[in-house]
């Protein structure tokens, strides 16, 4: 589209503004007689007048076009400002960053949302869709490392959100001390500072289906075009999962098919229940969303017990080359049950991904 050039004085040359048409403006058919050929094609300059014109051109439109024009203008400039100044925090992977506990929410009694403040307002976190981060923390004198992925992400500017589930002593018999990293971060204040460091993974989304592998910084990137997306996820696997609906579901353009198998141990450790819900409420021929619980209430309606062969069949899509299944969650689903029934139904490496 050629840029418009706008002025009220008919003296003067017109003020280009882009995002504008021709059409907004033509002189008389006596002007661009006397104009004809005086003006390159790519640029529209006021004409002469020519003999007999007596100033057809309306005030009223030159004023109204004038305003649309510096309003598109502005606007273009602001967002223009809006992406300069927005900053990256994670600039190197090899770096750690320290930052600050800024708000805790209980999501359950063993489930929080911890949200952190980058260096300011301005800045992005900087972690790719399909990457994660690590938290290093100093526990009892041993650095300790763990990996998580955000819920939020890089349209989300001066924090991030990480949703964790607190692994508490004396509750699981073969882990009587609980979670060293999980506790850690329950007994955080507000103010309280912990190392990330990021991003890191080797899967990346380019959006539209499109997933990026690339298992070490020095490999070569293999690209795989994606039509339908299956997932399969236990407890806090969730937010890998979450981040890449959230992103899909964003863009109207992106038509990506996801379907997801969701694992817990009871109804009240579904995490993010009520935004899968919604999902699948408002895209229910882009997203679909299958439960299974170990100890599930009387009245439950999907699945109970482990990801079985049938599940898989019935809920995820079938092999095939645009097909990808994402795996993440705690290792007895995914040694037992996720990755010998895939393999039973005949899909192959290239078509599955394993956080």
């Amino acid at each position: 589209m050629s840029a418009v050039y706008i002025s009220v004085l008919s003296d003067l040359e017109w003020i280009p503004i882009s995002l504008t048409s021709r059409a907004f403006l033509q002189p008389c058919h006596k002007c661009q007689q006397a104009s004809r050929g005086s003006s390159p094609p790519e640029v529209l300059r006021m004409p002469e007048r020519g003999p007999g014109c007596r100033g057809s051109h309306d005030p009223s439109l030159v004023f109204a076009v004038t305003v649309i024009g510096i309003t598109v203008l502005l606007l273009a400039l602001k967002s223009k400002n809006v992406v300069k100044s927005r900053h990256i925090t994670l600039q190197n992977s090899d770096t750690k960053y320290p930052l600050p506990l800024i708000e805790k929410e209980q999501i359950s009694h063993n489930t929080r949302r911890f949200r952190f403040g980058l260096p300011s307002l301005d800045h992005a976190l900087g972690l790719p869709v399909g990457n994660y981060v690590h938290l290093l923390a100093k526990i009892d004198g041993v650095v300790v490392v763990r990996a998580y992925t955000p819920v939020s992400s890089d349209d989300d500017l001066g924090f991030v959100d990480l949703i964790i589930k607190i692994y508490f002593k004396n509750v699981h018999p073969n882990h009587p001390e609980g979670g060293k990293m999980t506790q850690y971060l329950e007994n955080m204040k507000i103010g309280d500072t912990i190392l990330f460091q990021g991003p890191s993974g080797c899967l990346f989304y380019h959006g539209s289906g499109k997933f990026v592998f690339k298992p070490y910084k020095t490999s070569e990137s293999e690209t795989k075009l994606v039509h339908h997306l299956g997932m399969i996820a236990g407890g806090t696997g969730i937010t890998p999962m979450l981040q890449l609906i959230r992103c899909i579901t964003r863009k109207p353009s992106d038509k990506t098919m996801m379907s997801l198998i969701f694992a817990n141990q009871t109804e009240e450790d579904i995490l993010m229940r009520r935004e899968l819900e919604e999902v699948a409420r408002t895209h229910p021929t882009q997203f679909g969303l299958w439960y299974t619980l170990d100890r599930p209430p009387a009245d439950w309606k999907y699945s109970s017990g482990f990801i079985t062969e049938d599940m898989i069949k019935e809920h995820l899509p079938p092999p095939g080359k645009s097909t990808l299944i994402l795996v993440c969650g705690p290792p007895p689903l995914i040694q037992t049950a996720a990755h010998p029934n895939l393999k039973k139904l005949g899909y192959t490496k290239d078509m599955i991904f394993t956080y």
